[in-house]
């Protein structure tokens, strides 16, 4: 069988398809995330292409979501209740199982993150794992004992309800929730908050201050919840806006009110940590996919 899987990371602004072993990627081609048939058939190319060089043994795809994981629902595959205009519905899975014929394996783009830190990169021997992503959206994928947490759907940290600062009375983006956590602070929900791209809001104004509670705030619930042992934080937000991760961490202390006497500043500075595996953890996780896949499909 050949040693070639194809793995698929779709992501609400971009999309990346990849070939090779989560450990080394050989080939990998980007193009923007637009409507679902566009997007989809332009991935089935470019693994088509690939394909006629060399033979593939099976695709790991890692998806936006709401999505449905389960192989045994009716709908699997299928995009649910999703923000991105268009794609409420689209067929993800029966359109690439029915272009490829390949034996495939579905999650969502931060599980499939998650599990790619936790087997390669800044999580590696940890029980418990949380990638949590910033970016065009806000989500959180989460490893226990080497799998990906899938259960009535697939973990919706993203949307989990934060407590706000006193006097922060910005209403949020989220289109179901107002003031969840996407809804204060994906990319565009800081644009909405300062008026303007957060790229031009310099690292030390006070408007950052908000924003960092809120995000302190949702990394105190992963913690009280979960209780990982790494949570690796990625995405466009956190990369360009380096200053807001230690404001954050700062804040945790307080909010904690004592009760988890481990969560010294030291020990949170080593808890929340980027991603080792930088852009590559969602395609990196997608061929994690793609090598269960050859096991058990689904």
């Amino acid at each position: 069988m050949s040693e070639n899987l194809a793995g698929l990371e779709l992501g609400g602004t971009k999309t990346v398809v990849v070939m090779g072993m989560p450990e080394t990627i050989r080939y990998r081609m980007e193009f923007p995330t637009t409507g679902p048939e566009e997007t989809l058939d332009r991935a089935v190319a470019v693994i088509r292409e690939w394909q006629s060089r060399e033979p593939v043994a099976a695709l790991g795809v890692a998806s936006f979501g709401p999505i449905r994981v389960s192989p045994q629902a009716a709908d699997f595959g299928v995009m649910l209740d999703v923000p991105k205009p268009g794609w409420t519905g689209a067929p993800v899975i029966p359109r690439l199982s029915a272009a490829l014929g390949l034996p495939l394996a579905l999650d969502t783009d931060v599980n499939a993150a998650a599990l790619a830190e936790q087997r390669l990169g800044a999580a590696q021997g940890c029980e418990v794992a949380v990638y949590l992503n910033l970016g065009t959206g806000v989500g959180g994928g989460i490893v226990a004992a080497g799998r990906s947490l899938r259960g009535m759907l697939h973990p919706e940290l993203g949307h989990v309800r934060l407590r706000r600062a006193s006097g922060d009375d910005f209403a949020g983006v989220c289109p179901f929730h107002g003031d969840c956590a996407e809804g204060l602070l994906s990319g565009p929900a800081l644009a909405a908050r300062f008026g303007r791209h957060p790229a031009g809001v310099a690292p030390d104004e006070p408007a950052w201050h908000p924003v960092a509670q809120d995000l302190a705030e949702l990394l105190a619930q992963i913690i009280l919840a979960l209780s990982p042992q790494r949570i690796v934080i990625g995405g466009g937000v956190s990369a360009r806006q380096p200053q807001l991760l230690p404001l954050a961490l700062a804040r945790i202390p307080a909010i904690l009110g004592g009760y988890l006497r481990d969560c010294t500043p030291d020990a949170l500075a080593r808890l929340v940590v980027p991603p080792a595996l930088g852009d590559d953890a969602g395609p990196a996780g997608a061929l994690l996919l793609a090598r269960r896949a050859m096991v058990a499909p689904g």
